[in-house]
Formats: structure tokens, sequence, C-alpha cells
């Protein structure tokens, strides 16, 4: 139980560090990138964490599998919750880059902004572990540089895992990013914890490339350009394919819509179309 208080202290202190960052810059919109360093940050710490009771914990601290599904769920749905306006995802950041609804120069601070939080949640991460807090921390910080890639295939099924994956979740998230946030938060956190609990055979559907980053890239087993191929050439892919079939084309790329016939506002009444014959 020690360990579970320990850990759920940090959780409190990386939530509380990015509900702080949102607070203090709620009234400058133009500084959204550093609310995205602030959600990749808490996201990647906190799924440090969640990996770490994952390897570990159920055999050191006495943690089962539903322990860690529903911590990462509670993780995913505060995540939710206080980052709402800010993804800390940069494949959703690049997705509202091609929907015009953001530009050029906003669109690379935010994906740079999450991928420096995701470093610099590691580093963070790494000395938490460094304290020995319990024996899951201990044993930890004993394997910290030999950690276990979540790359558990080969690359090509790595980078087709990835891509189906993204591609679920963007679509889903398309046809919810309209809906309350009372409804949209619960059931993205509920679909982010089923895919990557289905996916944990296999890359662990990171679905967002400053968390891969983060989680698994300085994990031996594969060379960085692997871990890209999957994690961030597979995540964009899935995107890409997921805004294609959503809209029937991508307006930064071509206006017109190659999927779907636009049909007319305005329909003519039959009886206009009999007079204009008679005519």
């Amino acid at each position: 139980m020690s360990g579970l208080n320990a850990t759920l202290g940090y959780f409190l202190a990386v939530v509380l560090f990015a509900a702080s960052v949102r607070t203090l810059l709620k009234k400058w919109p133009q500084f959204g990138f550093i609310l995205e360093f602030a959600s990749s940050f808490m996201l990647v710490a906190c799924r440090l964490e969640v990996q770490t009771i994952v390897e570990v914990g159920e055999w050191a601290g006495g943690l089962g599998p539903d322990v860690t599904v529903t911590m990462l769920f509670v993780v995913l749905l505060t995540h939710g919750i206080i980052c709402d306006s800010a993804s800390g995802n940069p494949t959703l950041v690049v997705l509202r880059f091609l929907q015009l609804e953001f530009t050029t120069l906003p669109t690379l601070l935010a994906v740079a902004a999450q991928f420096l939080g995701a470093h610099l949640a590691l580093l963070v991460a790494v000395y938490y572990w460094s304290l020995e807090l319990t024996d899951m921390h201990m044993i930890k910080n004993l394997m910290a540089r030999e950690c276990s890639t979540s790359l558990l295939v080969s690359v090509l099924q790595g980078f087709f895992t990835e891509c189906v994956c993204t591609f679920i979740f963007n679509l889903i998230y398309l046809n919810l990013q309209r809906r309350p946030a009372l409804i949209r938060v619960p059931l993205i956190a509920v679909l982010l914890t089923f895919l990557s609990y289905a996916a944990r055979g296999y890359t662990s559907a990171y679905m967002n490339p400053s968390l891969a980053y983060g989680l698994t890239f300085h994990c031996s087993g594969f060379t960085f350009r692997e871990y890209a191929v999957v994690y961030w050439l597979g995540s964009f892919t899935g995107m890409t394919i997921a805004l294609l079939l959503y809209m029937g084309h991508i307006p930064r790329i071509f206006a017109k819509n190659l999927l779907y016939f636009q049909k007319t506002r305005f329909r003519v009444p039959k009886g206009d179309k009999a007079e204009k014959k008679k005519l």
C-alpha cells in the first residue's frame, strides 16, 4: 500500500503542475504551445509510472492487472479533464493543421513543445525512481537503463498495428470532437485504455509520437529509425487515412472531395419542374 501511496502522490504533483500552467496561461491563448508542453509532460510522466507498475508492480508491489488498467483509465480521464484544449499529441495537432484550424508556426511550436515536455517528463521520472521510495522504484531504478521495449513484434507488424489503432482512434475522435466534453472526454479515455490493453502484446498502441518517444525510444531492442517508422510514421499514416475517410479530402492539400458527392442544400419542388416542362 505504501508503494501505491507514493505513486498517487507522484500523480498528484504532476497533475497540479499541469493544472497550474493551464490556469496561469488561460488569459494568454497565444501561448498555447506552452499548454501543449504541460499536457505532454503530464501524460508522459504519468504513463511512465503506469508502465513501471505494469513491469514490476505486480510482483514487487502486489499490484495486479486490474489496478494497472484502472490507473491507466484514471490517468487518461484526468488528462482529458485538465488538458482538454491541449492534447499533448502531435498527430492531433497536425490533424488540426490539415483541417486548416492551425497555421504553420503554431503547429511547429506545439509539436516541438510536446516533444520537449515528453523529454522533461522522462528526466523527472528517472529522478523520481532514483529516490527509491518503494521496492518497486528501487527495482525500476536498477533497470532504468535496460528498460523493456514496448515494441514486441517486427517493425512491419508494429507499423501496421500503430496505423490501425491510430486510424480507429482518430476516426472516432473526429466524430466526437463537436460533442460536449462531458461525453467526449470519458469516451476517449475508455477508447484509449481499450486500444492500449488490446495492443499490449504488439506496440501498446501509444498513437502519440511524443508519448512513444518518452516511453520506449530510449529502450534497447530497436534502432531510433525503426521506432520512428512504427510510432511516428505509423501514427501519422493512420491519422491521415482517418481524416481522408471522414472528410473525403484533406483541406490543407486539396479542396476537391474525392470520396463523397456534395448534395445541394436546396431542392426544386416537383410541381415547379412540371410547370417548367409545360412551358
